[in-house]
């Protein structure tokens, strides 16, 4: 999820970033494929979010991205579901268009994320009884935070290649780094440092040669030029939900028996990051259904769409 360990690193050659007008609030965007506008959630935050609309949908999927992603990489799946199901997604605050406040206004805690997506779903006036939630890697805690709170808040959440519980053993030497001080600062002064190393190889690390992939370069594009906005980066955003992390990790596992949503957990087998015996523990402990992906990392719905796309379906025809 983010780069070698500093002992580790080899820098390479800077990358050209690549350059987007930003779009202004509330003015839809023209692209091909699902419609991208911007719904104001309150004072402080309005979202870039993504949906596709369907004349008759068998169902609603909202997708909620990780770190340093934005809505973009759900697109092509997107497309693909578009004709059966109406698809959310949108950026978090600190990604991609969305709002990035300053810390004292919005925290960028797990639960702030939670209290977000709950306003989210409520704003749209979605069916719940009829919601798919598909959850990656710092959008996993948030959707469960809020199934704790609400258990109707979804038909099921499918959550994946995320950290549920304070296990650092099972996590990155870096993504250990940026839960306390006093390697949490020079961390993230790393990460903003490196940001173009970051962007070229965070998707890749960890697989085989021959089943590394390219991202498509409209994802590329899009995570460079969103890296920074209003003078917050993607990274320094990662690294305040982080600063968080071990309170609300250990507030899920206190609460672990309120959640009744179903839930399935999916984890890639290569995934370097966080390991999958943390997908299998939380598994084990909700009686959740849990797939170890074979030669996939930390990104499924990047490097294999096909997937994510089956995952949804699946979970509609339970």
């Amino acid at each position: 999820m983010v780069m070698p360990p500093l002992k580790n690193f080899i820098a390479t050659a800077s990358m050209a970033m690549a350059s987007a007008a930003s779009a202004h609030a509330g003015a839809s965007i023209s692209v091909t494929g699902p419609k991208i506008d911007f719904i104001k959630i309150d004072e402080t935050i309005t979202l870039r979010r993504m949906v596709t609309s369907p004349a008759s949908p068998k169902g609603i999927v909202l997708f909620l991205h990780g770190f340093p992603e934005t809505l973009i990489v759900w697109k092509e799946i997107a497309e693909a579901l578009s004709k059966d199901y109406e698809v959310h997604a949108f950026d978090w605050p600190g990604y991609g268009q969305s709002s990035r406040p300053s810390a004292p206004e919005f925290s960028y805690s797990p639960k702030d994320y939670a209290r977000l997506l709950k306003a989210y779903i409520a704003k749209t006036r979605v069916d719940r009884s009829n919601l798919v939630i598909y959850a990656s890697d710092i959008g996993g805690l948030p959707a469960l935070l809020l199934a704790i709170e609400e258990p109707t808040v979804a038909r099921k959440i499918i959550v994946g290649d995320f950290a549920p519980f304070n296990r650092p053993q099972y996590m990155y030497e870096n993504l250990q780094n940026l839960k306390a001080e006093p390697t949490a600062t020079p961390t993230l002064a790393y990460m903003n440092k490196t940001s173009d190393e970051i962007l070229q190889n965070v998707h890749r690390r960890g697989l085989a040669r021959e089943t590394q992939y390219e991202l498509s370069p409209e994802v590329e594009t899009e995570m460079r030029a969103s890296w920074t906005r209003a003078g917050m980066t993607s990274a320094d955003a990662f690294a305040l939900y982080y600063s968080h992390f071990n309170r609300d990790q250990d507030y899920l596992e206190a609460n672990l028996d309120k959640l009744r949503t179903p839930i399935k957990v999916i984890w890639g087998d290569r995934d370097i990051y966080i390991h999958h015996d943390m997908g299998k523990e939380f598994a084990e402990r909700t009686n959740a259904q849990f797939d170890v992906l074979s030669g996939i990392g930390h990104f499924p719905h990047l490097q294999d769409p096909a997937i994510t796309i089956r995952e949804v379906r699946a979970a509609f025809a339970d």
